[in-house]
Order: C-alpha cells, then structure tokens, then sequence
C-alpha cells in the first residue's frame, strides 16, 4: 500500500512526484478542510471559548477523496505550509483522518528542491499543537469581532459592511492620514541657491544659516531683502571636509520588505506579488533540471539564512565578482525586534542555475521578482559600496551656504543590487580653504510646504509592518478587502478612504478605541506569539479580550446611532433642497433630501468626471451613478425620462499633431497595458508610437513635432534632443 503524502495545491503536488516517484500517492487539499460555520458563529463561550469546526459543503468531494485514498494507508505524511496555517490545516487533517493505528508524520518544507524535500521526510515531526492553538485564537477573536461587529455595522449604518481586528485599523491609519492631509496649511518658504566658480571649477551650493541660526525665509519681502545683500557679498570657502563613506548591503528580503520593494519598483499590488512568490516556491518547470522550487518559504519575518546558502552565495561571489567583492568573513543580520524565527529569509534555492538562464523558464513578471530576490540574497554577502564624500561651507558675510558631493570609488553590492536612489550623487571640483569664489548667479525660489503623502499599497504595508500590525502574510487580504468592501478607493497608487470608510471609522473609534487602536493590535500579535512558542495559553488571551469586547459592544448597542445619511454643502439643483450622502446596495451616492417627493441623485464618484453631452431623448442633464455593472450616466429627469448611457472608459486625448503617413490628427488611445497615441484615421491609417508628441517643430531638420521621453524632448527624425 503506498504512502500517503497531503499538500495544500496541485503545484506543490507535481513538485513532489518529481522527488518522491510513484512510492507515494500525493494528494491536495486545496487548503483548509475545516473551518467554523459560516451561517453562525461556532463558538460555544461557555466551554471556554471551544471552537465548531465542520466541513464546509464546496469542501466535501475533495474530503471524501482524501478519506478514501486514505483507508488502507498505514502512514500519512502531511506537507502543509511551514506556518500556523500550515499547522492548522495539519491538524484537520489529522482529526479527520485518525483511525486504527495510522502513524500521522508532520513534514516541514521550508524549500522545495530534491535534497531539502528528502532531508524533511527523513527528519519527520509531531504537529506543533502550540501553533495551533495560535492560529485557532486567531481564528476566534477575529470570529467573534467580525460576527459581533459586522451586524452592529448592518444595524447602524448599511448591510454588507464588515469590520475586522487588523482590518479596521489599517482603515483607521488611512482615514488619519486623509484627516492630516484636510487639515494641512501650507506654508510658504524661500531657498537660495548659488551658482559660483572657484580655480577648479563651478559647483552649486544652497543657503544654509544666518549667524550661526538655520535660515527660514517665509516671505517675498524678506527673500527680496536677503537677495540684495547676498549679491554684495564676497564668497569665501570656510570649510572642507573629506572622508570615505561605507554603505553596507542590506539583509535578504523578508515578506514585508519584498511586497514594498515589488510595489515601489515594479508598481505589483501586494496581492500580485504574494501569488507569483507562492509559484516559485512551490515549483516550476525548469527544462533538463527538473521541477522544482527556487525560492524559499515566502512568508517569513525573519532575516536569518542558513550557513550552506552563504557558503553557495559566496562561491558566485567569488566567481563571478572576484576576491574584492568578498568579506573576509560571511556577513550576518540581526532581526530587528522579536520575530518569528522558523523560517529564513526568502533566498534563491537553486544557486546551480544562472540568474540569466532561469530567465527562459519564469515569464517576465516571474522574473522580475526572482531576479530581485537572487540579487538581494547575492548582495547581502557582499562588501559594501564605498564613496569619497566632500562637504564644503562657504561664508558670504554672516550668511552660511552648503554644497555636497560624493564620487562612488568601489562599486561592492551595488554591482549586482542597485535602486534608483543609489545614484553617485552631485561632484564638486576640486576646492580649498579660504579661496575666493565668484557668484556667476543667485537663484531664489518660493516653496511651499507639502502635506504628508496618501498611502501606497507599498507605503501602507510599510506603516503596518512597522507598528506591528497582522502578519505579512495577511496584508493582500486587508488590502482587497478595504476596496472590495468600498471603504476606500484608488486615485492612481494612493488610498483614498470614502465617505463610507470615514463613517465606519467614527462609529467604531467612538465605543471601541480601545480594541481598534495600533497599540493594542500590535500587543495581541505579541500575545499570539507567546502562545506560539508555549509560553502562554489561548484560554487567558481569548477570556480576558471577550470582557473587554462584550463590555464595549453593549455600550455601542445601546448609544449608537444610526446613520442614515450625511450632510453635504449642495443643493438639489431641481427642487433647491439639501442633498444628502447616503449608501446603497450599489456604494455611496448623493440624493436629495426630500426624497420621494424630488428623485434626484448623482454619482459621489472621486474619479474625474468629463461633462456629459445632454439626453438624446429629453434635453434634460445626463448625471454618472453606479450600478452593478460600473459606472453609467442616466437621466436626471427619471422617472420621466429612463434614458441611459454608457460611460467611455477612456477619453481620447488630441494633441494638435498631424499624422505623418496620411495627414490626419494623432489622438490617444488606451492599449491592453498603456497608453499610446495613432491616427484619428484608424483603421485606414495604421500610425502608431509610444511616446507622446507635440506640436513643435525639430530646430536641426525642421521635422513637424517632437515626442516627450521622460524629461526630455526629442525629434523622431534626426534625434535631436531638448530638455523640458
């Protein structure tokens, strides 16, 4: 009778019939056989807090499958995900199966390819109970918050709403940082900036202090004042200072650290990123090599790798880079604060095959994050980079001005690991003390202070990871489910919380502050760690959380108001009575006060509205609403007139641009990925180009326009470029 091996996918399947042969029969659960009940809460309180698991009905068939493939088997092997889900589901799986005298075996991959597969086989475990226990108060407290919270959010406000331990806190951060940001005043400010030439040469430096007080010019008057005493003044070099810089590698990516970078480089949302992450590590084809995994376990917080890894990464070091890109000794990394630490940092785990070659086996995007994993993991044992920095002072009078600069004199990681903020900086020429220089021009130029950015799905996992705040590994589910459930939308990358997101924020900060709240979000993934690593019992954590919860939802069930709507400054432009937000099944929408005497309504929708052409039937004013289906404008006049109308996706741009093929007009139009820009006379006239052009004609060979690439301006003809 063959053994029985239980993975959570297909993929991970294939990987391990490569290693194992046909000696095993492997089967998937398609992850979690059993869970509480949806229909109601399933947890029995009074028996301190024992959970209700069942099988849920979609789950059933593949239940079956694994119980019959199972009956006759002496041994079962199970192979989930090295993490308390992993172990969770281990345990299901367990209590399903257990009968007779089956020996149940708990396989740790933390990678899959050939030796690390056999090496966990052979070096077989008991299921961690304790990181069960983990998962399982979890799985309760976000339970009892979501099946206690969500109805007072129905009851008080609209159906579908949902509210979550980490999830409303994340809302809460994004609601806070708009609430910054409409708060803001900005502040005007003025800088100055010299243009001067010494013996070696010219170099820039920027205004600093004023008899020994940093500067701060908050006016034109001032700045005109400052300005005429400047241009008076004898600019003399006061101070150089030189010395090397080190810059040293950074670690190896940790899950949060990668979903940031793949957001910040590569614009993936987090979601994208976790998917094609879970892909590598659990196998891909790779040619004659064979299937097989090539990343490590892609949730981990920890910045720990194991010694054979350094000792291959420093063997491609040496190979591929030399002895002087080589430390005397592997460089190690220290977590930061207490983590948990079963798991190394994601690494490459097939150091055989180039970087170049495995290219031809992942597709562009599975690349991409690949080859930013393998570089990260290759420049984390590497020397670091090293400048020659030079600051200068330079007196004029009372006035202080700074100039900097730095020369990159040994590449070290950056050769193999580079972003866009680690460029060689500004050079200055060579200077010396007390040498005069001459002031060729004095720029001065107004600012403004700027409010605090909107987050990023990569700046908010970098917020959330930084307070402490769920698990990496959650992070894609919050996002989606912050949109999903319209408490926020995207403008561009950002966050943009709506009227509705707002509003549950309010209610929920207002009786429960003390559950949502950073703080204590951050202090009970603490507490789930000590229950992790035994040093705590799920029983205390889940007691003491239920008074608090219990006490603060009785309170918000009896002072909780309901909303029904909420104010805005407009009038109904039919009847002149107030308009009013409020929330249907379809979002937010503004309505007018006196509805159902006046009908009108309009769409709240913070995307950029073009003005619609007049009903086609009626005359009458076509507003943008949202249905099922997306957006669409409709008839002001309804009931009277149903006229409705599709909204165009994309708005076709002109640009004044005249078609070299046939003459006509080139326009904008929006491709599958991008923008691009062809000829109104499509289909009869093919012309396409990437870049966008503009109506000015090429100095050097007269050429109708210019195409804007980047920050420049360059003709398409004879290559002449312009600055913009």
């Amino acid at each position: 009778m063959p053994k029985i091996v239980i993975v959570e996918s297909p993929a991970k399947v294939k990987t391990l019939y490569k290693v194992l042969g046909r000696s095993f029969k492997i089967l998937a659960s398609l992850g979690h056989i059993r869970d509480l009940p949806k229909s109601k809460e399933g947890i029995l309180i009074e028996k301190n807090f024992q959970p209700v698991f069942v099988i849920p009905k979609e789950k059933t068939k593949i239940v079956n499958q694994i119980k019959n493939a199972s009956k006759e088997a002496k041994e079962i092997y199970i192979a989930t995900d090295p993490d308390r889900e992993g172990e969770a589901i281990a345990f299901h799986l367990k209590e399903i199966l257990k009968n007779g005298d089956k020996a149940f075996h708990r396989v740790i991959l933390k990678e899959l390819t050939p030796n690390a597969i056999k090496e966990a086989f052979e070096d077989r475990k008991d299921i961690d109970l304790n990181l069960v226990n983990a998962q399982i108060a979890r799985r309760i407290i976000d339970r009892l918050m979501g099946y206690r919270l969500s109805p007072l959010l129905w009851k008080k406000l609209k159906r579908g709403l949902s509210a979550g331990r980490v999830q409303s806190v994340a809302l809460k951060m994004v609601c806070q940082r708009e609430e910054e940001i409409e708060k803001f005043i900005r502040e005007e400010y003025w800088v100055f900036q010299a243009h001067l030439k010494a013996k070696g040469g010219e170099f820039l430096a920027n205004l600093y202090s004023h008899k020994g007080k940093k500067i701060k010019i908050s006016n034109k008057e001032e700045a005109e004042e400052i300005e005429k005493e400047l241009l008076k003044k004898d600019y003399i070099i006061s101070k150089i200072e030189k010395k090397e810089q080190k810059v040293y590698p950074p670690p190896p990516f940790t899950t949060a650290k990668l979903q940031q970078e793949c957001h910040r480089l590569f614009k993936f949302p987090v979601k994208k990123t976790m998917m094609i992450a879970q892909k590598l590590y659990e196998g891909v084809e790779l040619g004659s090599y064979g299937r097989a995994g090539i990343i490590t376990y892609m949730r981990t917080d920890s910045v720990r790798v194991s010694n054979l890894a350094i000792s291959k990464g420093r063997e491609i070091i040496q190979k591929d880079f030399g002895k002087e890109y080589l430390p005397s000794k592997p460089n190690y990394y220290k977590n930061k604060s207490k983590v948990q630490d079963a798991h190394e940092a994601i690494r490459p785990t097939r150091f055989e095959i180039p970087l170049e070659e495995m290219k031809k086996f992942l597709s562009p995007d599975e690349f991409k994050i690949y080859s930013l994993i393998y570089k990260r993991f290759i420049a984390s044992q590497m020397v670091p980079a090293r400048y020659d920095t030079t600051k200068v002072d330079v007196k004029a009078g009372d006035y202080l001005f700074k100039a900097s600069g730095k020369v990159l004199t040994f590449p070290g990681y950056l050769s193999i690991y580079k972003t866009p903020e680690d460029e060689n900086g500004s050079t200055l020429p060579p200077l010396e003390e007390k040498e005069k220089c001459q002031l060729l021009d004095l720029k001065k130029e107004q600012k403004f202070t700027e409010p605090p950015p909107r987050y990023t799905e990569g700046t908010l996992v970098k917020a959330l990871e930084e307070k402490g705040i769920g698990r990496p590994s959650t992070y894609a589910t919050i996002i989606s489910t912050l949109q999903n459930r319209a408490y926020c939308i995207k403008e561009g990358p950002y966050f943009v919380p709506t009227n509705l997101g707002k509003t549950v924020v309010r209610m929920l900060d207002a009786h429960f502050s003390n559950l949502i709240n950073e703080n204590y979000t951050a202090q009970m993934e603490e507490t789930l760690d000590m229950i992790e690593e035994g040093s705590k019992k799920k029983e205390e954590l889940l007691k003491k959380f239920y008074e608090d919860f219990l006490k603060d939802l009785e309170k918000a069930n009896q002072n909780l108001e309901r909303v029904n709507s909420l104010p805005t400054e407009e009038k109904c432009p039919l009847c002149g009575r107030d308009l009013v937000i409020k929330f249907g099944k379809n979002g937010e929408f503004i309505a007018c006060s006196g509805y159902p005497k006046c009908n009108f309504t309009k769409s709240t929708s913070q995307l950029e509205e073009k003005e619609a052409e007049p009903c086609e039937k009626c005359g009458g004013k076509m507003v943008l609403k949202k249905g099922k289906f997306g957006y669409f404008y409709a008839c002001s006049n309804y009931p009277k007139c149903k006229n409705i109308r599709k909204k165009q996706r994309y708005q076709s741009e002109k640009t004044g641009v005249k078609c070299p093929k046939c003459g006509g007009e080139i326009v904008s139009r929006k491709g599958k990925r991008k923008v691009f820009y062809g000829c109104s006379n499509w289909p009869k006239c093919d012309f396409i180009q990437w870049y966008k052009p503009v109506p000015e004609q090429c100095p050097k060979c007269k050429n109708s326009f210019l195409n804007i690439k980047g920050k420049e301006k360059v003709c398409p003809s004879c290559g002449f470029t312009q600055k913009l």
